[in-house]
């Protein structure tokens, strides 16, 4: 006879792999780095000769990152203005929430929901950009939210400068539980295997129990880690404030590898791609950098002419980024060689998005630039 724990955990693993697998539809990247997992791996193949399709101005500074669902691409701007624009550039709804949204939004069900500098967590209809509801933290949200299921449960969760990592209902916005740590949250929380992975400012990986809320493990790095980790199995993958990359087992605890940043290396504000052996990761020393996922090996880097802020995407066999240089760039994934590039002509701190045939990239001036094959 199974015991309700027993089957309570198998429901668990059951809805979120079916989360998972929903998230990679090729049409759609509803949320942070596409999965929740934050790998940013996509199954299609990006576009062998993209081409600029359509650029759009939406009249503010942004360092968001665009997420897409159901042929809508949202977004947000240092306004505090959430932007719904089709496919096709033509602008649907706004919606001004009266602070800066630095973050990349995220899609659940029907509701598009973010974080922004006031500390509000908000979610608004996806269709008509209307409030729906607004949870209040004590200060700024500076990374984006994601989310778990299992069974008819599911959370919203988010972290703040009020060193807390909150977690809400997706259809009320009320309080399921919050855990204090011991410094800012910068960055998004990975979710994988009925598992929350996240970082902050004291330094800390901690693991999480979704459902309780309740902190199982913790791993102490020591320094500042202002971005997210990447999950892949029992892998996190990660970079801190003083470019140091690392692969940290969850399950054991253990540093697998960690490559230290030089003298001239700068933080690590982005998330790593994780695919195919594969971990890509750019810096503030203006490189981006290909390591083996097992052992931490350098496979190649490639140097542009300004830091790196975003994160990489990856397909099987080739790597999209931007960099503060203004230019958009796709590697080869086994060796690192440029195979196109276009010039933004502004800095592009965000991470692409990407869906099946299309990819849609933020400049800091707030045009929403889509590629594709004509």
């Amino acid at each position: 006879m199974f015991s309700m724990k027993f089957i309570s955990v198998i429901l668990f693993n059951l809805f979120v792999t079916i989360t998972l697998s929903a998230q990679s539809n090729a049409n759609e990247w509803p949320l942070f780095r596409g999965k929740a997992d934050l790998t940013g791996k996509i199954e299609s193949e990006l576009p062998a000769l993209p081409r600029l399709l359509w650029s759009v101005k939406t009249g503010g500074i942004t360092k968001s990152s665009p997420v897409i669902s159901m042929g809508t691409v949202y977004f947000g701007n240092d306004k505090g203005t959430l932007i719904a624009a089709g496919t096709d550039g033509k602008i649907k709804w706004k919606y001004e929430s009266g602070a800066s949204i630095d973050a990349a939004p995220m899609v659940f069900g029907n509701k598009v929901i973010f974080g922004a500098s006031d500390g509000i967590l908000r979610a608004v209809d996806k269709i008509s950009g209307k409030l729906i509801w607004s949870y209040t933290t004590d200060n700024q949200i500076a990374g984006s939210a994601n989310v778990w299921v299992a069974g008819n449960k599911s959370g919203i969760v988010a972290g703040s400068y009020d060193y807390f990592l909150h977690c809400v209902d997706p259809e009320t916005g009320k309080s399921l539980w919050k855990i204090e740590t011991e410094n800012y949250i910068n960055g998004t929380p990975a979710i994988l295997n009925g598992k929350i992975v996240f970082g902050g400012c004291d330094g800390m990986i901690r693991v999480v129990d979704p459902l309780t809320g309740k902190q199982k493990d913790t791993v102490d790095i020591g320094v500042y880690i202002a971005s997210s980790p990447a999950l892949s199995g029992d892998m996190a993958y990660f970079g801190d404030y003083d470019g140091t990359k690392y692969c940290v087992n969850i399950k054991t605890k253990k540093i697998v590898w960690k490559i230290p940043g030089s003298a001239e290396s700068g933080s690590i504000l982005a998330i790593p791609a994780v695919g195919n052996n594969s971990v890509v990761i750019g810096s503030e020393d203006k490189f981006l950098y290909c390591y083996n996922s097992s052992d931490g090996k350098l496979k190649w880097k490639y140097r542009i002419n300004g830091r790196i802020t975003g994160s990489a995407v990856i397909s099987s066999t080739k790597v999209l980024f931007a960099g503060m240089d203004g230019n958009i760039y796709i590697l080869g994934l086994a060796d690192g060689k440029k195979l196109w590039s276009f010039n933004a002509g502004t800095p592009i701190s965000s991470s692409p998005a990407v869906i099946k045939g299309n990819f849609y990239v933020l400049t800091e001036d707030g045009r929403l630039l889509s590629f594709g094959e004509k």
